[in-house]
């Protein structure tokens, strides 16, 4: 049996071991003082905006966060040490601390990038302390356990494979000579500022494991939300890991997509919000959807998203999410309401178990 077989056949038997039928109906009764357990898939500062809102309403949060990240500081330890890329764990570990001075010194203190004439240059000392603890402990999960605990994180971070990743993207015009021809292009920092029109992207290698936590996790939660983040290079490289789009295909969960709030430069110029959709199920035709979430003020063509997420089996929620300040920025008072509200009138028989 092939190494795959083997991982695809135990994600089956975890969903073919819940509860079904009226016990699962009264597992999920509402009980006073619960709350709803969420996992939020993603990466980079869509993935932060995302869980500064959701531990907001919830202190039952996991983030599950890409590892194909290959630039600045992450991309030098992964070249020089050959470990995961640490920076998007820092930052949801980041988003994850608490409003009190604990939570805030730390969240600066991991956040905090060295300025020097030397190799230290640019590191970040978040990045630094996560690559340590790996090398201590030998093991990615409860290194960033022992953070998270350091940092008194307002939930658990957790990496989609536990082998370093490639992000590669097959670009129409990225030759400016050349319009019409698709070239390969290789590495997250690239494609996110590709120049073209990604038509897809893959994952080297192309079936890498997922980390067994990610994948009981979203197959034990209530709520699923993929995004907001950069479309190609965060958001859909969870869906090319086989075990956790299997898992995401299975939950019970509800699952939400929360759409950026404007197209980003390279790697989704011109985007609508409904093409966003269509692109996200060129590359996983069989995931269905329960809710997307967009900025009201973002939708310029309510009927054309509306009709984009019905294929998708999803309704949509429109809500400013936006910072009054930026309206390249969420709010997390405001997305947390959105979410809040999403659960609440959408969980299947109650707001939560």
């Amino acid at each position: 049996m092939t190494g795959r077989s083997f991982r695809m056949r135990r994600v089956s038997r975890l969903v073919a071991g819940r509860p079904r039928g009226d016990a699962q109906r009264a597992r999920r009764r509402p009980v006073r003082g619960a709350q709803p357990k969420v996992v939020a898939l993603g990466g980079g500062h869509g993935l932060s905006a995302s869980l500064a809102a959701l531990r907001r309403i919830t202190g039952d949060l996991t983030a599950v966060v890409t590892v194909a990240d290959d630039g600045g500081s992450s991309g030098r330890l992964r070249d020089e040490l050959g470990v995961l890329p640490p920076g998007d764990l820092r930052k949801a570990l980041a988003a994850l601390c608490g409003d009190d001075d604990w939570g805030q010194t730390w969240a600066r203190v991991i956040q905090h990038r060295f300025v020097s004439e030397g190799e230290l240059h640019g590191h970040a000392v978040g990045n630094l302390l996560i690559v340590a603890l790996w090398e201590q402990l030998g093991d990615h999960v409860q290194a960033l356990d022992l953070v998270g605990k350091l940092l008194g994180a307002h939930g658990r971070v957790l990496p989609m494979s536990a082998v370093p990743l490639e992000l590669q993207a097959l670009v129409r015009g990225h030759d400016p000579a050349d319009p019409e021809a698709v070239t390969t292009v290789c590495g997250q920092a690239t494609v996110a500022l590709t120049p073209g029109e990604v038509q897809s992207v893959h994952l080297v290698p192309e079936d890498p494991p997922a980390v067994p936590e990610a994948v009981e996790a979203v197959l034990d939660a209530d709520w699923v939300v993929l995004g907001p983040g950069s479309w190609f290079s965060s958001v859909i490289p969870h869906l090319l890991v086989p075990e956790l789009l299997q898992a995401l295909q299975e939950t019970r969960a509800r699952r939400v997509l929360s759409l950026n709030l404007a197209p980003q430069p390279g790697e989704t110029d011109g985007f609508s919000p409904q093409r966003h959709l269509e692109v996200l199920a060129r590359h996983a035709p069989k995931l269905a959807l329960d809710v997307v979430l967009a900025d009201e003020a973002a939708v310029p063509d309510r009927d054309s998203l509306g009709e984009a997420a019905k294929r998708l089996g999803a309704a949509v929620e429109l809500a400013p999410v936006a910072s009054p300040d930026s309206c390249q920025t969420h709010d997390p008072e405001l997305l947390a309401a959105a979410y809040d509200r999403i659960f609440r009138m959408h969980g299947r028989i109650g707001p939560w178990r």
